[in-house]
């Protein structure tokens, strides 16, 4: 089963101000997120920025899960993300 995929207004300022090669790289990667994406996530233990976060080399993309839909809310560096 596919997931849509609804990206925030901050996540996609957070996309736009990153590299060309890391954006292409993280679109890439979100695409493989829209087919499973409870298999290859972790739970945050905070949920204040959102419920679960990808991995994506040294940097993360956090999201929530509403029925068929993930909802990417911050995409950002390892260590600016939870900030």
């Amino acid at each position: 089963m596919k997931y849509e995929l609804i990206y925030t207004r901050r996540a996609l300022m957070d996309v736009q101000s990153l590299d060309t090669l890391v954006r292409k790289r993280i679109g890439r990667k979100i695409l493989e997120l829209q087919s499973e994406p409870l298999g290859k996530s972790w739970k945050l233990a905070s949920p204040a920025a959102g419920t679960y976060r990808y991995r994506i080399g040294d940097y993360r993309v956090v999201f929530d899960i509403d029925k068929n839909t993930i909802v990417i809310l911050r995409i950002g560096h390892r260590r600016e993300i939870h900030r």
